[in-house]
């Protein structure tokens, strides 16, 4: 027999949920943490490659060439990587019952838009490591400015569908423990 406290409020109710547990609460919101430690990560990459972008001086940002070319295709392999294990183990997992991670809505539809800007990045770095461009650090924050927008939309917005608040519209405490990530 499934207890009341196991099974989710219907995702329609307009009434207000009960208060959580701080276990209970815990249990909801262990997604959105995760992934708010994964984003944090592409948050930072991304500003110490933009301060670079932006700096002036012999070694703008504290990064050299060589190593702001490194840092951005680590960044763009990280972030492909990421959204590649999203796409194929978490979303499909998360849109049987939330509508958000079917495919060609809103957050799916951003990994295409980041993607699309990621290859650009990633394309012009790579010809930079290899010697067929010379690495210009504005070209670089010319590529990231054309995905900034809706990257830094999507790191925040993941998060916020993951937390506690929503999850608990949609799963139970046993989904939520069987849930991958």
């Amino acid at each position: 027999m499934v207890s009341k406290k196991n099974m989710p409020p219907a995702s329609d109710s307009s009434e207000p949920l009960p208060a959580l547990s701080p276990s209970d609460f815990r249990t909801y919101n262990r997604m959105s943490e995760q992934m708010e430690a994964f984003h944090s990560h592409f948050r930072l990459t991304w500003n110490q490659l933009w301060e670079a972008c932006n700096s002036t001086g012999k070694r703008p940002g504290g990064l050299s060439a060589r190593q702001m070319i490194m840092m951005g295709l680590q960044f763009c392999s990280q972030l492909d990587f990421h959204h590649s294990i999203e796409e194929q183990h978490i979303f499909p997992v998360l849109a049987k019952k939330m509508p958000e991670f079917r495919k060609e809505l809103e957050l799916l539809s951003q990994h295409k838009q980041i993607h699309a800007g990621l290859e650009k990045l990633e394309k012009y770095l790579g010809d930079c490591r290899s010697g067929e461009e010379d690495m210009r650090r504005e070209e670089v924050k010319r590529l990231m400015e054309g995905f900034g927008e809706v990257l830094w939309t999507h790191l925040d917005q993941e998060v916020q569908t993951l937390r506690a608040e929503n999850m608990r519209k949609f799963w139970s405490l046993e989904e939520m423990r069987r849930l991958p990530m």
